[in-house]
Formats: structure tokens, C-alpha cells, sequence
């Protein structure tokens, strides 16, 4: 090959220093030459250290030098890199060195066993990309320098040759015919548009992608739409993707070991980043361009994630072209935002008419009483108090319990039955407009990286026949039930918390009560009841990151693919974080109360069990419930604020080695570089699923303004994400998904427990149901009410003949009407859930999870791939 056809480099100048093992060649203009392409007489070059590469012919004709392109502006790219620092910065600084007889510095063992490791990666490193060369990836090298440490950058791209080979490994979908020029995936803008509506939802956003009938990809059946652009046949998070999968199975060390893949090195800290490359800046250009010119990034940015776009549909063809459906699914289940409006219309409505009832719906007798009603003391060491003290809490307490609070929960039982099965078909269009139907059929997941590091020996796949690493059958059992003994460790460490909570909130109870103000007295329970709120607020906060963490280094050790190792951490999370969160509600809601009756006191440690407050247990479920889910979603926001201030220093870091010079302008590769890196939906899907959903569904009976705050999170919420992904963090590796995955399990199992919760927190909790029988049997205006809900003390309980609130005779013995009132309870439960579930399942059997429409495209794409891959096309035309 003549030496004029390749790139021509120059060797760094270290000075007297020469390079390191840790570099793989030399640096200009962003390239490396293999040593035989160097002058014989160059001391400089380090033969030992360079890799041979393959290199993009030089083009005479000028081309424009953009940032996400090799030097020729036409190849794109994907870059790996790793960071190396300089020998004299090494030597001066965490060393120790002993001198030896002859005068010289012999390193220490710790130093000789750093050396070694550094050898190693290096060893690794230059392996790894001879290996890809032998793929047939194109690459060119850059340098970022300062005199501390060196940043290098290897952008790498797919030939076309490659690209059509693995587009069939990988089973991509090749485009047949277009099928419809824009697809309208939403229900709103179909329904206002029959209605002729005005829609301000929509939004004209440029560049959508078309919708085409696809089938698998062929090599031997070149003769898919648009095949003849082999510039701009595949897409750009098709191609990430096939780079990334060569760089996923690419070996660097003894197969044997499964010492394979650029995850294992990063782990290992051979690389440091492995990402594609944003399309350009985010940022709008100062002159006037066309919305056409603008690139994919900026598109998404000006119409998705700025704060003026919050009303508009997102743009979810956009986000999954750039990137990548996994991520676009996440926004597209967002769209139950939605679905939150009418909830939080009906909600505010059923709160406004409370407020508008509270007076109505409040027995007389509370306020005007006086001095009729003098109660049991609340404590041991409490006095006597009149029920007309607490007639302020108990209008607000019957501000949400009131008969429009119970039909609110019967409709929001039914939303999110309805909503979920909404979801199943949504989830089906998408899947098969964005050609992922038939994903988990196709994909075979490869051993992830820990795993095949821990594992202890190899075994045969019986799949594809081929050794990976294994864990035995009593390795695993023994590790599972390690993992069980932890999570329950755990769970206990919770329960603990929720009783220090309760015993804080009896104490501060017992402490505002003897103070003697009038005030204090009235409100201790409630101000008990807001301070234990806030402190098991920070308990849960706290608890959640210790254990994530903890479920984090249990779920490494034996799940062999990146799926099973989600669902099980995912599984392991939800668990411990549903307990955590919802531990003290389901407490308030459903155990405080027990007290028993004077003389016969139920205790824990000493202390007499809680009561629930002067305006029943409802509204101090509502108050946890609002500390908890307002608190939480607002700590979270400023957590997403924090990821400004994370991305800032990292910036300086690479500033640092940039060096002050103001006429530099950075490079695609160093801006992104910059960015942070993108920690995946966990955190997302975890807070919407758990927090969110679970509260607006299992207790919006006690919380019906839930649904309004949790509607006002998710529009704030959509843009954090949304110029997170844009503007802060790299750009992720396009991932392939057909749905939400256990997420959807989640949902499912939260919908049909807050039927159950709903059904027992009316039944139980709320007065509804004691009043109602009470208007059937004695009075419709509950005239007499408070007077026979309340109990007199048994004989011996001399201190205070008093009364308290129970369908107890004077002997503690239940009454008739509570054996009554137990019955129309349990039958409510009853007739509530069967109703609920029966409905459910009418919708279910009544409407298919795949529109009709869309089983009509199937069978024509599916008709069109026939025609395509057939071998006689002659014969079937």
C-alpha cells in the first residue's frame, strides 16, 4: 500500500520521555499509522505499542469538518475511550521508590503490582482493538493532552459490508413499501378531529419519520426499499447498534474465561466511556435555518424539551429515531399523564365539594355539645377532655370522608383497570410501528459481564451449544437463599422504623397534651401525626438508597443475562421499596384504632396503643400521605436540578486538561465526552410505578387531590427527563424493546391491590358506612349519632365514667349494631371487588389488547415479507 494514501502522523511530543505502554500509536490531526507505515529511523515511535488500523482512503475533494464525523465528513461514528496519565505525573506522585546498589530507582512491590495491573489493561486494550480491526470496523484516533494525563478518543464506524452482515445477526428490519405517510398514534387528536376541535396539543414537528412494512433483513435479498443509499440505508441508531454489538462479543482476552466485551473492560478500567456520538450541538443556530435543516438533537430539543412545549404530544417517532425504542417506550407510558387529567378533575371536584358539604356532612352535636361529652383520658397520665374541643378537626376530617369521596374510589378503581388495558394495546401499535413485535423472539442475550467474571466453571448452552459460564445448581440455591435472609434482614430493619415512628408520635403526643394549652391539647395528635410524617420521610429516603445499593451487589452474582438481571433486580427493589413506603400508611389505615376499651388497654412496650385523632384515621392518612408524595416528588426534582451542577464539574474536569485556550473550539467527541453518562430508567420507571401510581390508586379514597399533584409532577417531570436525555447526558446506545418489560406486572399487581385496599379502607377506615346504616335504621339526618357511636366506661373503671368512641355496652362487650355494621362492611367488601373485577374482566374479553386496524397491517406486512424473501419469485407472482 503506498504510504501517500494513508494518513501521515506524527508521534506526541513526551519530550525525553517515551510513550508508555498505555498509548496505542502516534497523534496528528486525529490518526494512528501502523509502525511499518513510519520512518525506519524514527526513535520516537514505540513499535511494541502501536496497532495496526484500518483507514479511510483521503479524499482530494474538501469536505466539512463536522464534529460526529471521521475526517473524510461522511463516515459516522462511535467512540471508545480511555485515559492515560502521564509517566512523570505517575512517578511523582502516591510513589515510593527504593534505591538499589547501582544507583537506580526499583519500585516498590506496590508499585510493581500497580505497574502490572496497568500492563494488563493496556495488554487488554491492544488486543481488544487488533480484534476489531480483524471485524472490519473503520477507526481513527484522537488525543485531548496536558502535562498531567492524556484522553483518547477511538471513533469507530461500521463499512457497509459489515453493516449488512450484522444487520442480519441482529435481525434489523428492512423497509418493503411505506404504509402510511405520518401515522396519528393519538386518541385525543382522532377524537377532536371528528368533533372539529381545535387541538393546541398537536404540534408541526419536522422530519417525522415515515412508517413503512418491514420484514427481517436478508443479505441475499437485496432488494429491500432504498438499499441502493448505502450512505443512508440504515439509521444511525441502527448502525450504534452494530458497532456496539461487535464491540459487546469482541475478545480481549482467553475466550475460556469469557474475557470478551467492552463492558467487561470498562468494569475492569481499560476504558473509561463507550457511546455514539450526539448529532451536533442542541443548541438552535444564531441564523435563520429552515425547521427542516435542523438536526435530529435539536429537533427533539426545540419541540420536546423546552419548558414551552409542556401542553404538546411528544414527539415519540423522534425520540425512539434517535434514541432508540427501550427510551421512547419509557415516554411514550408518560402519556398516562393524560389520563390524569380527568382523574385530577374529578378529584379537585370531589375535594371542592367536601369543602362546600363540610358543614352538612358534620353531626351538630360535635360542634354544640359544650361540655355534654366529656371523654376518656388519651394517655395514662392525660386528663378528661370535651368532644367539642375537636370540632375543627372533625370537619376537616369529614372532608374526606364523605359520600363523594367513596364514589371518586369506585372510578378510580375502574381508571386504572381501564387505563392498564388502554396501555395493552398502545404498547401493541407501538411495538409493531416501531418494528419490535416480534423482538423477544428473536434476540439472544449473551452472558453479562460480572456474571461471566464470577462465575465459578463453564457449561454447554443447550441452546446454542457453545460453553458460557455457569453457576451451579447449589451455588445458586445457596446464594438465593442469601439474598432472601438479606431482604428479609431488611424488611425487619423497616418494621423497626415504622414502631420507633409510632413510639416518636406517642411521646410527642403525650408531650404537646401536658403542656396544659388549650391548643396543644386540641392539635397534639395532628402535630404528632405531621412531625412523624416528615421523620419517617427521611427514614424512607434513607432506607431506599441503602438498600438499591445492597439489591445492587446481591443481584450481580448469578443472573447470566441483562434481562434476567433487571426483572430480578427490579423484583428485589419493589419489594423492599413498596414495604418501605407504604408500611406506615397501610399501618394508619388499617391497624391504629386497636386501643381496646378502659380497664382493657392493649400496650406496646409500655405504651397504649394509638388511637386514631379527634378527626378519625382518615385524615391523618390523608396528611401521610401528602408529606410522603409531595415530599418525595419534590426532593426528586431538586435531585434532577443537581444533575446541572454534576454535569458542570465533570466539564472541568476535561477543561482542565483542555488547557485555557480561548480561540479552541472542542470537538463533538470532548463535548459529549463532557456529558454525563447515562444511568438508564430505573430510578424512573421505580418512581412512577412505585410512589406515584400506588397512591393514586391504593389510597386515593383517604388522598383524592393525589391524582391533581401527582398530574402537575409529571408535566415537570417530562421536561427534566426530557432535556436530561438532550442536553446532559451522552447519548445512549439505542436499545431494542417490545414493551415495558416487569414494569407492566408491577402496574398490574398496584391496580387490582388498590381495588382491595379501597374496598377495606371505606369499609373500615372511613365513617361512611356506619352513618349510612345508622339513616337506615334510626334517622336520616343522623340526628343522635355522635351520642350512639360513643360508650361508657365499664362500673370498675372508676377514674373516668367517661366515654369513648365504640358499639360497646357498659361491660366492654360489643353491641348488636356492631355485629350489624360488621356484616354490611364485609358484604360491601364483597359486592365492591366483584363488581370492580367483574368489569374488569368484561373489558378484557370485550376489547383485544391488538386493535383491529393493526391485525389488518400485520397480515399485509406479513404478506409483502413473503413476497419479498420468497426464493421463486417468479412462481408466486
Amino acid at each position: 500500500m503506498v504510504k501517500g494514501d494513508k494518513e501521515v502522523l506524527l508521534d506526541v511530543d513526551y519530550g525525553s520521555e517515551a510513550p508508555t505502554t498505555d498509548t496505542y500509536g502516534s497523534l496528528h490531526n486525529g490518526g494512528i499509522i501502523p509502525p511499518r507505515y513510519t520512518a525506519a529511523d524514527d526513535d520516537d515511535m514505540d513499535s511494541n505499542n502501536s496497532i495496526p488500523m484500518q483507514w479511510m482512503p483521503k479524499s482530494n475533494d474538501p469536505v466539512p469538518q463536522l464534529g460526529n464525523y471521521f475526517r473524510d465528513g461522511r463516515t459516522k461514528i462511535f467512540v471508545l475511550v480511555w485515559e492515560v496519565r502521564s509517566r512523570r505525573k505517575r512517578r511523582g506522585k502516591g510513589k515510593t521508590e527504593v534505591p538499589s546498589e547501582e544507583g537506580e530507582s526499583v519500585p516498590t512491590e506496590e508499585n510493581s503490582r500497580s505497574e502490572r495491573r496497568k500492563a494488563q489493561l493496556a495488554q487488554w486494550r491492544e488486543k481488544f482493538v487488533q480484534n476489531l480491526e480483524s471485524t472490519g470496523l473503520l477507526m481513527e484516533k484522537e488525543e485531548t493532552a496536558n502535562e498531567k494525563k492524556t484522553i483518547h478518543f477511538l471513533k469507530l464506524s461500521a463499512p457497509w459490508d459489515v453493516l449488512v452482515y450484522y444487520a442480519e445477526e441482529l435481525c434489523l428490519r428492512a423497509p418493503l413499501q411505506q404504509a402510511q405517510l405520518h401515522l396519528d398514534l393519538n386518541t385525543s387528536a382522532q377524537v377532536l378531529a371528528k368533533l372539529c376541535i381545535p387541538n393546541v396539543m398537536a404540534d408541526s414537528v419536522p422530519n417525522r419519520p415515515l412508517d413503512y412494512y418491514t420484514c427481517a433483513f436478508r443479505k441475499s435479498k437485496m432488494n429491500f426499499l432504498g438499499c441502493d443509499n448505502h450512505d443512508n440505508y440504515f439509521t444511525n441508531t441502527q448502525r450504534h447498534r452494530v458497532v456496539y454489538e461487535i464491540l459487546s462479543s469482541t475478545v480481549f482476552g482467553k475466550k475460556k474465561k469469557t474475557e470478551a466485551g467492552v463492558d467487561r473492560l470498562i468494569n475492569e478500567g481499560a476504558f473509561t466511556a463507550a457511546f455514539p456520538l450526539h448529532e451536533g450541538a442542541f443548541e438552535l443556530p444564531k441564523y435563520g435555518v429552515r425547521p427542516d435543516e435542523l438536526n435530529q438533537r435539536q429537533v427533539l430539543y426545540h419541540y420536546w424539551a423546552r419548558w414551552g412545549k409542556w401542553y404538546k404530544y411528544q414527539p415519540l417517532d423522534h425520540i425512539r429515531e434517535y434514541f432508540g425504542e427501550k427510551i421512547a417506550l419509557y415516554f411514550a407510558w408518560l402519556f398516562y399523564t393524560a389520563w390524569l387529567l380527568p382523574a385530577a378533575v374529578v378529584g379537585t371536584l370531589v375535594f371542592m365539594s367536601g369543602v362546600m358539604s363540610m358543614s352538612s356532612n358534620t353531626p351538630k352535636e360535635i360542634c354544640t355539645s359544650e361540655a355534654t361529652y366529656l371523654m376518656c383520658p388519651l394517655c395514662n397520665t392525660c386528663k378528661a377532655w370535651n368532644m367539642s374541643e375537636i370540632c375543627t378537626m372533625a370537619k376537616l376530617g369529614y372532608l374526606f370522608d364523605h359520600p363523594g369521596t367513596v364514589l371518586f374510589s369506585v372510578f378510580m378503581s375502574f381508571w386504572a383497570v381501564t387505563f392498564l388495558e388502554y396501555w395493552k394495546r398502545k404498547m401493541s401499535t407501538l411495538a409493531h410501528h416501531w418494528d419490535c413485535m416480534d423482538f423477544h423472539e428473536e434476540e439472544q442475550e449473551r452472558p453479562r459481564p460480572e456474571f461471566a467474571a464470577m462465575a465459578p466453571r463453564m457449561e454447554q448452552n443447550p441452546v446454542t451449544g457453545v460453553k458460557e459460564p455457569y453457576f451451579p445448581e447449589k451455588t445458586r440455591l445457596s446464594r438465593m437463599f442469601t439474598g432472601s435472609m438479606v431482604i428479609i434482614m431488611m424488611l425487619c430493619v423497616v418494621m423497626i422504623f415504622l414502631v420507633t415512628v409510632v413510639m416518636c408520635r406517642g411521646i410527642i403526643s403525650v408531650m404537646m397534651f401536658q403542656t396544659g394549652s388549650p391548643v396543644l391539647r386540641t392539635e397534639a395528635g395532628t402535630i404528632a401525626n405531621i412531625l412523624s410524617s416528615i421523620v419517617n420521610l427521611g427514614l424512607i429516603l434513607l432506607m431506599g438508597r441503602v438498600y438499591t445499593a445492597l439489591a445492587e451487589q446481591l443481584t450481580k452474582w448469578m443472573h447470566r443475562t441483562q434481562t434476567q438481571y433487571e426483572n430480578a433486580f427490579i423484583f428485589k427493589v419493589f419489594i423492599f421499596q413498596f414495604v418501605n413506603f407504604y408500611s406506615s400508611p397501610f399501618y394508619v389505615a388499617f391497624f391504629k384504632g386497636f386501643v381496646g376499651y378502659p380497664t382493657n388497654y392493649g400496650t406496646l412496650f409500655g405504651m397504649r396503643n394509638e388511637d386514631c385523632g379527634p378527626g378519625g384515621c382518615l385524615i391523618e392518612l390523608a396528611e401521610q400521605l401528602f408529606i410522603i408524595m409531595v415530599g418525595k416528588q419534590l426532593i426528586n426534582n431538586c435531585q434532577e436540578f443537581l444533575i446541572k451542577i454534576k454535569a458542570w464539574r465533570q466539564k472541568r474536569t476535561l477543561a482542565k486538561v483542555l488547557g485555557k485556550k480561548a480561540s479552541y473550539t472542542p470537538q463533538r467527541w470532548e463535548e459529549d465526552y463532557q456529558l454525563l453518562e447515562c444511568e438508564g430508567l430505573f430510578e424512573e420507571y421505580l418512581e412512577m410505578a412505585v410512589l406515584q401510581f400506588g397512591f393514586i390508586t391504593i389510597f386515593v379514597a383517604a388522598f383524592p387531590l393525589a391524582p391533581l399533584f401527582a398530574l402537575l409532577n409529571n408535566w415537570v417531570e417530562i421536561r427534566l427527563d426530557s432535556h436530561k436525555f438532550v442536553c446532559e447526558y451522552r447519548r445512549p446506545v439505542a436499545e431494542r424493546a417490545q414493551n415495558i418489560g416487569v414494569w407492566f406486572n408491577i402496574l398490574e399487581a398496584l391496580s387490582h391491590l388498590s381495588v382491595i385496599a379501597n374496598a377495606f379502607l371505606i369499609a373500615f377506615t372511613s365513617d361512611f358506612l356506619p352513618r349510612l346504616l345508622y339513616r337506615y335504621k334510626f334517622d336520616n339526618d343522623l340526628n343522635g349519632y355522635v351520642n350512639f357511636s360513643l360508650a361508657y366506661a365499664p362500673l370498675n373503671y372508676t377514674d373516668y365514667p367517661m366515654c369513648y368512641k365504640a358499639y360497646r355496652d357498659n361491660n366492654g362487650t360489643y353491641t348488636l349494631f356492631y355485629w350489624e355494621l360488621l356484616a354490611v362492611r364485609l358484604g360491601f367488601i364483597i359486592a365492591f371487588e366483584h363488581v370492580v373485577f367483574f368489569v374488569l374482566r368484561a373489558i378484557d374479553w370485550i376489547v383485544p389488547d391488538v386493535p383491529e386496524s393493526l391485525e389488518l397491517k400485520i397480515k399485509r406486512e406479513r404478506y409483502l415479507a413473503k413476497q419479498a424473501l420468497a426464493e421463486n419469485q417468479e412462481a408466486l407472482l
